[in-house]
């Protein structure tokens, strides 16, 4: 492949200011030699989330790709059927399998406890002490309109407050729980039942409200309104004050990019510098949409101030 945007063995597009490229001249499916997985780490890095179009990966193709930047996580919550049972690595997103297996569509529930309009906005996972380093997300099938995913830049939020904002978060440190961002009931039957579920292997953990990218050394904005709960050291009203104006920040539209999923689509990104939602219209779509994630084991946050994160419920996040 001749050299493109400085890259040898990939094909890189930017999609928008801040986030987001299109990768081509990748066969995800097929062997990958060690330096077009060097790139595609290098355009990760660089570009937050990765979009591959036009891939024929099955569940094996998917896990071995993911294998590739790392140790996968097993999935969160029990699901099973065909190959399911097979790739213990791969999470379904599929109203058919919650229907079959809870009795009622999982994500949608979720969509209706929003405590915002934002309120779906999260990182995945930043409720466990090492939340993933990365998510590898594939459509199997789509709607022809709705259900889109938005991603955002953290570090360029971040970048994006005042000087004084930033002195002043960079000493902040938060809570994070799988509900924060939700009105679950336990006087509600349904909500009761997924409390329950989730519940098992419930974690909580602190992490700073910045924390230092590993790997690029960038500060990052790591907080989202569907797992942040508080600040820890000021009172509650001045907590909710203060995600409120960071859950906007983070919020913006200049800071996101917009994915409209088809068949094959592949979208690949960092967990550490992100956070995502899915548009609330899959539910007014024309159509099922089911998608399949892998994501890598990650490491433990460190903040401005060179602390890590500590758990205060459960235990660290990874393959068994």
């Amino acid at each position: 492949m001749m050299s493109h945007n400085g890259y040898q063995h990939i094909g890189v597009e930017r999609v928008a200011g801040h986030i987001g490229a299109d990768i081509d001249g990748v066969d995800l499916a097929g062997p990958l030699d060690a330096a077009t997985i060097v790139e595609i780490r290098q355009a990760l890095l660089m570009h937050k989330v990765l979009f591959f179009r036009d891939q024929s990966l099955g569940h094996r193709e998917h896990v071995a790709f993911g294998r590739r930047f790392g140790v996968l996580t097993r999935r969160p919550r029990p699901q099973s059927g065909g190959e399911l049972d097979e790739h213990p690595e791969i999470v379904t997103i599929s109203p058919t399998i919650d229907l079959e297996r809870y009795g009622l569509d999982v994500e949608a529930h979720y969509r209706s406890r929003w405590t915002s309009a934002i309120g779906g906005w999260h990182t995945d996972m930043t409720h466990a002490l090492n939340p993933p380093t990365a998510s590898i997300l594939r459509s199997q099938t789509a709607p022809t309109f709705g259900g889109d995913t938005q991603w955002t830049n953290l570090a360029a939020a971040y970048e994006g407050l005042s000087a004084p904002l930033r002195a002043l978060v960079d000493g902040l440190w938060a809570e994070h729980t799988f509900w924060a961002g939700y009105q679950m009931s336990e006087h509600n039957k349904v909500d009761r039942e997924i409390l329950e579920m989730v519940n098992v292997t419930a974690m909580a953990s602190v992490h700073p409200v910045v924390r230092v990218h590993p790997e690029t050394d960038e500060k990052v904005l790591f907080v989202s309104p569907a797992r942040t709960s508080h600040i820890l050291g000021v009172s509650r009203v001045e907590s909710r004050r203060l995600l409120e104006l960071l859950f906007e920040q983070l919020a913006r539209p200049e800071y996101t990019v917009r994915l409209r999923w088809a068949p094959g689509t592949v979208a690949f990104w960092d967990n550490r510098s992100t956070a995502h939602i899915g548009a609330a219209d899959v539910d007014a779509s024309d159509g099922s949409r089911i998608l399949h994630r892998v994501t890598v084991v990650g490491d433990i946050p460190v903040g401005a101030d060179g602390t890590s994160s500590y758990a205060l419920a459960g235990h660290q996040f990874g393959s068994v």
